[in-house]
């Protein structure tokens, strides 16, 4: 059965490569939301230097491998089947959890995922061996666990989500002040120090700090590098900022965009020098421990990993093919999308659409701010106040939808306050979390940059809370996923793991299919629509048109699937029809919450016809809210399993279900062609039908009276007949508000 051991090394090196996929899928953030963002360059520039990036950065992430092999537990302590046991539930946790995070679009930090899931694995079997020996008690447990070194790795990484809150905040704060908003003024005596400062900073604490790892770099060159390391970071400086005020006297160069240019690809390297311990170290400290005991002779429970305590060194080839793992995985996936996505709308500058709802929590702590606020100015002089406020004071366009998410100086500084962190932490070979801190750095420097105003602090507070809430979720998550694993593949060995491989690759496909259907739609529509630039009254109409005929067809099968459900009893349909209500719901809110930039371009060209379109996106918001007053109370009745309704009520249903639906289809047709001479006609449709509701209702009282229904049949019945009504009345306000912005817009001149 020995050769069972070579197969589990197979696994993990098989589960390494679906966490690289899946690890990469989530940290992508870390190193492109800056760039992308600010708009530095075409996306695929930005992908192409981030690239490059990686593959500099996996060679030197050499020596962070020990922390997989003995930085959380004491190895010596184990047998190489129980070493073998912890490094698969570890793994096989890992790309379930970070795959759960990836779906709903969430950061988290892969470096905290495999410290809990180290430290929940090597705690089970602990548990294990205590409970089967004679000798321990519960107190041994603490002599397996390599405790100093795990307490220090946890509170560094917790303790850089403050830290990189703070120093991101004074960094920006600071270059806030010397630039302003209008920054490109500024850059003619301030930009090449300030490109100097941060590019030579970055080269310092990545190339320098970080060559002493990598494993092709001669010793003496290192030992020189350590030697002048003072003189270098000097030249370095003056270098870059001789260099830059050269490129903007002859060039005009953007310094700035430079800094965010070189931080990306910094970032991109000190991601892949720091975490790439987290999805290839445990196989390769499982590959080791394999040679050990292959070399040994000594049966696999009897042969204690005393070797791991050992440095070791990488080969230079694994690394690559990590990096071009990462690399392919950057450009393909979707999921990185949304998580990206998720940290640009916390941290973008402008207001508009919230992908986070307020709490009492987050409104309090925006009340004492305001507070505290309005308390300091009464402190601080009258003309130290108009200063600071006139560095603030953002230009006409900063509302322009072209307008990228923050400007070049918050990158620059997002990227160099993250990449010097992040590098300093792997210079002394602690497991800072990337995630933690390029986006606490995004969001210290946001709240300097005042981009949380009164506006939208409450949302982007609930959010910045939620990611972070996520990242606890995510040690408690991982500590017990992989204790439990642990245990099971401990009883039940090659069972088990089969067994866990299997749940594990369904967990994934099925995630993946519904994050494509989900998430990753929608994040690219508002993408789309965001990034949209109109530039014409024609365009105008037609975006308007398509969301009200949008609007319709949605309506209308949402009324008929709720309609046919209830008569049916179909509570799987209804449970569908009422997610898509919740989606309709959202995306006409969406609608509402980008109406201050929709109104800005049009007012540009047609000023005098914008109210219109705030009646289209009224009427439409109506017609959802009663959409879904009528789909909860039938779900509520037939989820209940009330009584169904009596022949006459269905009857009654089917006859308003078939008029409604040709109301609605010539409702759809007249919207698409853009004819509204037609709207007499439907409306006079549609009164029709609303006498035809009435004379239900009447029928409905009549039934009461001879007690034919019960109460609950009664207020549902009667209730459905009031919101159809309704509903028919905002379609006719709407076509009519659509038919006023399609005409104006049109005669405007």
């Amino acid at each position: 059965m020995d050769y069972i051991y070579l197969v589990f090394v197979v696994v993990l090196f098989v589960l390494a490569i679906s966490d690289l996929i899946v690890g990469v899928s989530n940290d992508a953030v870390n190193f492109l939301n800056s760039a992308i963002g600010a708009k530095a360059a075409p996306i695929n520039v930005i992908m192409i230097v981030a690239s490059l990036g990686i593959l500099v950065g996996v060679t030197f992430s050499s020596g962070m491998m020990e922390v997989a092999r003995n930085g959380i537990f004491n190895p010596h302590m184990f047998s190489f089947a129980e070493i073998m046991i912890i490094f698969l539930a570890v793994m096989i946790t890992d790309v379930i959890l970070l795959d759960f995070f990836n779906s709903i679009g969430l950061p988290t930090s892969t470096t905290v995922s495999i410290v809990f899931e180290l430290l929940g694995a090597s705690v089970a079997i602990a548990m294990v061996k205590v409970a089967m020996s004679d000798s321990e008690t519960a107190q041994n447990i603490g002599e397996y666990i390599n405790s100093a070194k795990a307490l220090a790795i946890i509170g560094g990484i917790f303790l850089s989500v403050f830290l990189s809150f703070f120093v991101g905040a004074i960094v920006q704060y600071i270059s806030r002040l010397i630039f302003s908003f209008r920054y490109r003024q500024n850059l003619k005596w301030a930009g090449s120090i300030f490109g100097g400062i941060a590019i030579s900073a970055i080269i310092y604490f990545i190339i320098i700090k970080g060559m002493k790892d990598a494993t092709y770099i001669p010793s003496y060159i290192m030992e020189y590098v350590k030697m002048h390391s003072l003189i270098i970071l000097g030249v370095t400086f003056v270098f870059f900022t001789v260099l830059l005020q050269i490129l903007y006297l002859l060039f005009k160069t953007n310094a700035p965009r430079i800094i965010v240019i070189v931080g990306t690809f910094a970032m991109a390297l000190a991601f892949a020098g720091n975490d790439l311990v987290n999805f290839v170290g445990v196989p390769l400290a499982g590959l080791a421990s394999y040679q050990a005991w292959a070399a040994s002779g000594v049966e696999a429970s009897d042969f204690m990993m005393s070797t791991l305590t050992q440095p070791v060194q990488s080969g230079i080839f694994i690394l690559l093919g990590s990096g071009a793992i990462m690399i392919i995985t950057l450009w393909t996936s979707s999921k990185a999308k949304s998580v990206i996505a998720t940290t640009v709308d916390l941290s973008r500058q402008d207001e508009g659409f919230e992908r986070f709802s307020s709490t009492a929590f987050s409104r309090v702590l925006v009340r004492m701010s305001v507070n505290f606020n309005n308390q300091l100015s009464k402190v601080i002089p009258q003309k130290i106040r108009s200063g600071i406020e006139s560095r603030f004071q953002l230009p006409e366009t900063a509302n322009d939808p072209e307008n990228p998410a923050f400007d070049m100086i918050r990158a620059a500084v997002n990227l160099s306050v993250a990449s010097i962190l992040i590098a300093m932490a792997t210079s002394f070979k602690l497991p800072l979390s990337t995630t933690y801190v390029a986006f606490m750095v995004a969001m210290g420097t946001s709240l300097a940059d005042r981009a949380w105003g009164r506006d939208s602090a409450v949302y982007r507070i609930t959010g910045v809370f939620t990611v972070i809430s996520g990242w606890f979720l995510t040690a408690f998550m991982a500590f017990t996923a992989t204790f439990l694993i642990g245990l099971f593949l401990y009883y039940t060995n090659i069972v088990g793991i089969i067994i866990m491989l299997l749940v594990a690759g369904f967990l994934i496909v099925k995630t993946h299919i519904s994050h494509k259907k989900g998430i990753a739609s929608k994040v690219k529509n508002e993408i789309k629509e965001n990034q949209e630039f109109i530039d014409s009254k024609g365009e105008y109409i037609n975006k308007c048109n398509n969301a009200v005929k949008l609007a319709i067809i949605k309506a209308s099968k949402i009324y008929y699937v709720s309609m046919i459900g209830l008569i049916e009893e179909d509570r799987k349909q209804l449970k569908s029809i009422k997610n898509e209500v919740k989606d309709y719901n959202t995306h006409v809110k969406d609608l509402k919450d980008n109406l201050y930039q929709f109104m800005q371009n049009l007012n540009k060209l047609t000023p005098e016809t914008g109210h219109y379109y705030v009646q289209v996106l009224d009427y439409m918001r109506e017609m959802s809210r009663v959409l879904n007053f009528i789909v909860e109370p039938i779900y509520e009745h037939v989820s209940n399993n009330h009584k169904a309704l009596v022949e006459a009520q269905k009857e009654e249903l089917k006859q308003i279900i078939a008029l409604n639906s040709e109301i609605f289809n010539q409702v759809i047709h007249m919207v698409k062609e853009m004819k509204y001479d037609e709207i007499a006609h439907i409306i006079s449709d549609i009164e029709v039908l609303i006498r035809k509701i009435e004379g239900y209702k009447k029928a409905q009282i009549k039934r009461i009276k001879k007690r034919e229904v019960n109460t609950r049949n009664s207020i549902l019945y009667l209730g459905l007949m009031q919101e159809s009504k309704n509903l028919l009345m905002f379609v006719i306000n709407l076509i009519k508000a659509q038919r006023d912005f399609v005409i104006f817009t049109k005669d405007q001149k």
